[in-house]
């Protein structure tokens, strides 16, 4: 899937949602909606593989390789002190 911050690894399975609503609570980029108790992928290529939909899904209907995208190199670039975050997709 491509991502505004790189090619996401996201994938959701949505026979396997049971309308929790963890998954649109936890994002902090709002990729997923709860439509009519279920799920939904809003907004896809916002996602920047944090892993909170998926460490917050019970059942598992989303995965991510958490740790690949721009959250990630947020996180390093703040722990070097660096000003200058990149992932290499060119948004940050």
């Amino acid at each position: 899937m491509k991502s505004k911050y790189l090619e996401t690894t996201l994938k959701y399975d949505a026979t396997l949602c049971t309308g929790c609503g963890m998954c649109s609570t936890v994002c902090p980029h709002g990729v997923f909606d709860q439509t009519d108790g279920m799920a939904q992928l809003a907004r896809p290529t916002a996602c920047m593989e944090c892993g909170a939909c998926a460490l917050n899904c019970t059942v598992r209907a989303i995965s991510v390789d958490a740790g690949t995208g721009c959250a990630t190199a947020q996180m390093i670039a703040s722990l070097k002190g660096s000003k200058e975050p990149t992932c290499g997709s060119g948004c940050c």
